[in-house]
């Protein structure tokens, strides 16, 4: 990928996007082309907040309330649970538009990307995605990009050793893959608002989850509330409870924080990291033995598809702000945008398609690549 910046004289934006799709093809992702109209429903629950704020909603003549596509992960998900493949290892690319809000451009973009369904191989899967990911940019006269890779996976399974009550295991998980500080997930009283909840807190204090919850939903129900700031009623009553399981609950002991932040402080070179958390494992009693094993595979196979290990970053604290992640994640930037934001993304999410109406969880990974950034407007948000 040395001469990626080398771009060939009179070469279109339109040709490069093409040469980006035909590499993608031709590695055997079949093109798929998902509907345009989405149900909102789908996004407000899953995506992140990124997304949500920014979507465009509708409605059709019978009420339901429908998006442009905003991305293309879940569409593409949708597409394949209702399809004869279903469950079954399958390879999907796409190139079109996608949809939301830009307070300083055009609310159409172009992206391109690719899903892989099903396999179980899941290290070299991750690795096949990333690496193919990068080699379309490259095939498409992309510049040079630096990349930062992560696992959610590893830190899930971090929490999960520690034995986190099961309110603070969501909380750091949801706080870490929206990229919050810690004192904020670490802070039990905050709640997102000035406004004083205590009330509704000390109404839900011993009451049943079901029952708590049908409540604050029948409370924002009788308001004619469905959602707030992209968020469903569903997510708020979740919100209503998680605050008073804290209230009841206290915080969180010294120890298993201070693991936490030395776990989140690790960051460089992946296979120094490596020893690094091993080490820290060890310390602190946790057998991670099983999620490092397979971080240093997938290293392992990003390099034997001809990959500088190296020259990656990794950062146990990155997380993509997306809330259907469950394992690896990257982003690759340009280093010539000023805005900073990705030109490339992606990672694992095996729960999602479970969610979305599988059977059973089904193994996924994917990538996204955002041409107008590649190509275009190097400044655009």
């Amino acid at each position: 990928m040395s001469d990626a910046n080398q771009t060939p004289p009179g070469r279109s934006t339109a040709e490069r996007q093409n040469a980006l799709l035909s590499h993608l093809v031709a590695s055997g992702y079949h093109r798929v082309e998902p509907s345009f109209l989405q149900p909102a429903s789908v996004f407000l629950d899953l995506s992140g907040e990124d997304i949500r704020t920014r979507m465009y909603l509708t409605t059709d003549a019978t009420g339901a309330e429908l998006c442009l596509r905003p991305e293309f992960t879940i569409p593409v998900c949708r597409d394949y649970l209702a399809s004869v493949q279903a469950g079954e290892p399958v390879s999907y690319s796409y190139l079109g538009p996608v949809f939301r809000y830009r307070p300083n451009g055009s609310g159409e973009s172009i992206q391109a990307g690719i899903e892989s369904f099903g396999r179980t191989d899941p290290e070299a899967a991750d690795a096949e995605i990333f690496t193919l990911a990068l080699e379309a940019v490259a095939a498409a006269d992309g510049p040079e990009l630096k990349v930062t890779i992560g696992d959610p996976g590893l830190f899930i399974g971090l929490l999960e050793k520690l034995k986190l009550p099961p309110v603070w295991l969501r909380r750091i998980r949801r706080g870490h893959a929206r990229g919050q500080s810690l004192d904020r997930i670490f802070d039990a009283g905050q709640n997102g608002s000035a406004t004083d909840h205590s009330g509704v807190l000390a109404a839900l204090d011993g009451v049943d989850k079901a029952g708590a919850r049908a409540l604050v939903q029948d409370l924002l129900s009788i308001a004619g509330i469905s959602s707030v700031g992209g968020r469903s009623a569903n997510e708020i009553a979740e919100r209503f409870l998680e605050q008073a399981s804290l209230k009841a609950g206290g915080g969180l002991a010294n120890e298993k924080r201070g693991v936490i932040e030395s776990f989140l402080a690790i960051a460089g070179d992946p296979d120094d990291c490596s020893v690094r958390l091993r080490k820290l494992a060890t310390d602190a009693g946790l057998d991670l033995a099983a999620q490092l094993d397979a971080f240093d595979a997938r290293l392992g196979f990003i390099a034997a598809r001809g990959y500088d290990v190296g020259s990656l970053h990794f950062a146990a604290g990155f997380g993509r702000n997306i809330d259907y992640y469950t394992g690896f994640v990257f982003e690759a930037h340009d280093p010539a945008r000023q805005d900073g934001r990705p030109v490339v993304g992606g990672g694992r999410y095996d729960r999602l398609l479970k969610t979305l109406g599988a059977q059973a969880d089904i193994p996924a990974v994917g990538a996204g690549i955002w041409c107008d950034r590649l190509f275009n407007d190097a400044g655009a948000r």
